[in-house]
């Protein structure tokens, strides 16, 4: 494999307090492209390595929110001058580490970039075992945060049990799909509901995760349909990633004692008043628990939810197929590629992003 002499990266150039803009050469871009020459000798502890996959997740837009608390941040905000970073898959190219030689296939917390130089201990995570027994996606998906982060979020924080009413919010999703299939074909959900943005999406959760029905919050009267269909019926636990105007009305429909799993609120990651709750009364008197969670709160207990996870999909309870879609950066050179990147990555925050975990191959 012959190396380079620069990476191309994607470095941010302002960090937003609204929408991010992914155009470039603008003087108001989130990003622009930046050549870092790639050292000859690798300080020690760290390794080059090459991008295969990048994970594109809602919480990398809080990461450079302009005018962050930096106490109430749950990880370093990136600033002006910074590689945008991700959770993703690498190949180790060259190594000055113990830890890892060249060839390993290893997942971390890497770069918008071709290539890297990463710390063994803060960027590199785990190596993934080769030969593979599973395709490098399913890592990213189904095996990884995703899939971890829908599974700790309905058993403990939701406490789902056999016959429990549950609905899911943004259900086509990456962590949403997920939730479907592990609440119906794991837990035993006795009835999973889903809301999702269109009516393509809302079949796909029907007729390929399994759900027992799924609403349209794009429909006018969905609100009213879903009243209809739950009937005398209450909810018991609400797995949501969306907040705002959902969770609103969905605190109307929760048991006594219902609990909410608050895994994600993307409604307001562009509009802080697009995310804000309004029915406090409901939480009240209906003594209803809202518990936001990290799916790092659960990293110790990874292993224990992963051999779930692959247990399920050995006896096809989990349908990897509609897991992840998949968006390769292309383009007539390397920085063209790259400026893919972001472009991919807000989709996200669009009607346009497709089913399940959007994951960026870059080539």
């Amino acid at each position: 494999m012959s190396i380079p002499s620069v990476a191309t990266t994607i470095v941010i150039k302002n960090c937003p307090e609204k929408d991010t803009i992914c155009e470039f050469d603008r003087p108001d871009s989130t990003f622009t492209i930046k050549q870092i020459p790639i050292p000859e000798h690798l300080p020690e502890g760290t390794c080059l390595v090459k991008t295969l996959l990048l994970s594109n997740d809602p919480h990398q837009r809080l990461s450079i929110q302009k005018n962050q608390e930096i106490g109430r941040s749950y990880a370093a905000p990136l600033v002006p001058g910074d590689i945008m970073t991700s959770l993703g898959i690498v190949e180790i190219v060259k190594s000055n580490s113990k830890k890892y030689e060249p060839g390993q296939i290893v997942i971390g917390l890497i770069r918008w970039a071709d290539y890297a130089v990463l710390s063994d201990t803060a960027d590199l995570h785990q190596p993934i075992k080769q030969p593979l027994e599973y395709p490098l996606e399913y890592y990213l998906s189904i095996f990884g945060i995703t899939g971890l982060a829908a599974y700790f979020g309905l058993v403990d924080v939701g406490k789902v049990s056999k016959g429990s009413v549950v609905v899911v919010s943004a259900a086509s999703g990456a962590t949403g799909s997920m939730a479907v299939q592990i609440a119906k074909n794991i837990l035993g959900a006795g009835k999973v509901i889903g809301i999702s943005g269109s009516d393509s999406k809302c079949e796909f959760v029907m007729h390929e995760l399994g759900a027992d029905i799924c609403f349209n919050y794009h429909d006018p009267n969905w609100e009213t349909e879903f009243t209809q269909y739950i009937g005398t019926q209450f909810i018991d636990v609400f797995f949501d990633c969306v907040g705002g105007d959902i969770l609103n009305f969905l605190l109307t429909k929760i048991k006594k004692g219902g609990r909410v799993a608050v895994c994600g609120s993307i409604s307001g990651f562009n509009d802080k008043n697009s995310g804000k709750i309004g029915n406090w009364n409901e939480v009240i008197t209906n003594t209803i628990t809202l518990q936001g969670f990290l799916v790092f709160d659960y990293q110790d207990r990874f292993l224990e939810g992963a051999t779930v996870l692959v247990e399920a999909v050995k006896a096809g309870k989990l349908k990897t197929d509609a897991a992840f879609h998949v968006k390769t950066c292309v383009g007539n050179d390397i920085t063209e590629k790259i400026k893919q990147i972001p472009k991919i990555w807000k989709l996200l925050f669009t009607d346009y992003k497709p089913n399940g975990k959007l994951i960026t191959r870059i080539v």
